[in-house]
C-alpha cells in the first residue's frame, strides 16, 4: 500500500523532473535564436529550423541548416555561430567538423545540429526534406 506521503513525493518528484525538462527546452529555443542570429550576421541564407522534437529516433531536437555563397563566407557563418552562441549563452559546440574544406561545416550543440553548406552540397545532401514528419520552419533572409 501506497502512503501519503510516498505518493507526495513520487509528484514532488515528477513536478520536478517536468520543470527541468521545460528550463531545458527553454535554453535550446534560445540557442535555436542566437544560431539564427549568429547566421544572420554574415548573411547567410535560406535557413531552416527543422523541429524534431515530435519524432522518434532522431539524435538532437533541432536542425539548423543554411548555406553560403563561397567556402570563406560558409566559414564565416560557421565562425559567427560558434562566437554568438558562447557570447550570448556561454554555449560551445562539443564537435565541428567540414573547416578547411567549407562545402559542409556541421556543429554539434548535443540538442542542436547547425548545418552550413555550399548551395551545390546542400542539394546534394537534401537535408531539409530528411525528416518529413518534422515541423519545419523557414526564416526569410535578411538583405
Amino acid at each position: 500500500m501506497v502512503t501519503k506521503t510516498e505518493k507526495r513525493n513520487h509528484i514532488l518528484k515528477s513536478n520536478i523532473l517536468t520543470q527541468q525538462q521545460n528550463i531545458r527546452m527553454e535554453q535550446t529555443e534560445k540557442l535555436v535564436s542566437t544560431i539564427v542570429k549568429g547566421i544572420q550576421e554574415k548573411k547567410g541564407q535560406g535557413v531552416s529550423i527543422i523541429d524534431l522534437r515530435g519524432i522518434d529516433g532522431t539524435i538532437a531536437s533541432y536542425f539548423v541548416i543554411c548555406q553560403g555563397n563561397s567556402p570563406s563566407q560558409v566559414e564565416a557563418i560557421a565562425e559567427s555561430v560558434g562566437d554568438t552562441a558562447r557570447i550570448d549563452l556561454k554555449e560551445k559546440p562539443t564537435s565541428v567538423v567540414g573547416l578547411g574544406n567549407s562545402q559542409w561545416v556541421a556543429m554539434d550543440y548535443t540538442d542542436v545540429l547547425v548545418h552550413i553548406f555550399l548551395p551545390e552540397a546542400r542539394q546534394f545532401y537534401d537535408l531539409d526534406n530528411l525528416w518529413q514528419d518534422a515541423k519545419v520552419t523557414e526564416v526569410p533572409d535578411i538583405d
